[in-house]
């Protein structure tokens, strides 16, 4: 939810954006199993429930997003040393920490461990609490400093978009935050955090101890235990493979969209740094998907690729980022970005509508397919046929 960072600072409540999915669903007519998957059998075509029941099926769609690897490195998640905004639960516990720091203000250590691949929240949660800390006026007392595995700051996952880099350093040095990039974090202990800046070859270029009174660490993800170890259909961090029509090559009835599937880095980096699966990017694998699995009920073959795009907006409490990058991952046609006051403010806009959106059981508008149109924004790659050689004209 866009609202997260927000609810960590006490700007949102849980009731404005709980939404109870079940009539929703039934207006459409669609089945609702709120128990949750133990496992997928792909050889048997069916999911295993938590209660011990199972759904058979024809066509699957994986959407489970990613299990949070807290435990891969000692002391970090809301159950131990760290914060996390991932979790509606996570943030209103980060609430809690928030409002202990600004009884007592100390040192706070924000960002992304190693393997981490969502990166946008770490930032914004960052200006975020700069700016909450400055409204409760103990900002003067909280040194703030910003962890990354990234390369360099602005990097995201996606070797920048636009002028991300030069952007986003900006706003950390007029909102006196430090960095630190490259970053290994091996663990991290009450009011402690152990961190290892990497060189380019490989080496320990500087240890840190970095004291914290509050610190929310972004994990690195993995797949979920329903469908992690299943061969052919997950890669060793138990991601889904798919193919250009988001289907599994070795179960063709099988398709994944989302943070569930299993997408490479973006070049090589001194500390592993994940590929993100925004918002738009995973709306247009869901299109791909449901009109390639409405081809395979005509008996027709899957044509549709989703394009992959990204349309972002960063919230920095009173400003912010946006980027447009198509296609997501680079080389790109698009490759924009830019900052200002209008960004908290569309974000602000766009969670409104997201959940109107959701209450109503509509994923596209027409009024949002004809603005995306306007602006050149495309969900589906174009396909081109090429007409026979022999037919007249071609």
């Amino acid at each position: 939810m866009p609202s997260n960072p927000w609810f960590a600072v006490g700007w949102r409540d849980r009731q404005a954006v709980e939404i109870d999915l079940a009539p929703v669903l039934a207006r459409r007519k669609i089945g609702f199993h709120p128990q949750g998957a133990r496992r997928v059998h792909p050889v048997e075509r069916t999911v295993e429930l938590n209660d011990g029941s199972s759904v058979s099926y024809d066509y699957l769609v994986i959407a489970t997003g990613p299990e949070l690897a807290f435990d891969e490195i000692e002391g970090l998640g809301p159950e131990h040393n760290t914060q996390s905004v991932c979790h509606i639960d996570h943030a209103l516990k980060a609430r809690t920490a928030f409002d202990a720091l600004v009884a007592k203000p100390g040192p706070v250590v924000i960002g992304a461990v190693q393997g981490a691949s969502c990166f946008g929240p770490a930032y914004e949660f960052t200006f975020i609490l700069d700016k909450a800390l400055r409204d409760a006026r103990v900002r003067d007392r909280v040194p703030m400093t910003f962890v990354t595995s990234e390369p360099y700051i602005g990097h995201l996952g996606l070797d920048g978009v636009g002028d991300t880099k030069g952007l986003l350093e900006s706003e950390m040095r007029q909102h006196h935050i430090k960095w630190i990039c490259n970053a290994k974090v091996d663990k991290v202990e009450p009011g402690k955090m152990f961190v290892q800046e990497i060189a380019d070859d490989g080496s320990v270029r500087q240890a840190h101890e970095l004291p914290h009174a509050y610190a929310m660490m972004l994990p690195a993800f993995r797949g979920v235990a329903a469908v992690r170890g299943i061969e052919g259909l997950t890669n060793p961090r138990g991601f889904i493979l798919v193919d250009k029509h988001q289907r599994n090559p070795a179960f063709p009835e099988i398709f994944a969209v989302g943070v569930c599937v299993a997408i490479p880095p973006i070049g090589k980096t001194p500390v592993p740094v994940g590929v993100p699966k925004t918002g738009f990017m995973i709306e247009s694998m869901v299109t791909a998907t449901a009109r390639n699995i409405g081809r395979l009920v005509e008996g027709k073959q899957p044509d549709a690729q989703g394009t992959w795009n990204a349309v972002c907006l960063a919230d920095f409490g009173d400003s912010g980022v946006a980027f447009v990058a198509q296609p997501q991952i680079p080389p790109r046609n698009v490759n924009w970005s830019s900052s200002g006051k209008w960004v908290h403010t569309a974000k602000v806009g766009f969670e409104k509508y997201f959940l109107h959106k959701i209450r109503a059981g509509k994923s596209e508008p027409f009024y949002e397919r004809l603005a995306l149109q306007a602006l050149g924004i495309d969900k589906l790659k174009q396909i081109k046929v090429e007409a026979p050689a022999d037919v007249p004209g071609a």
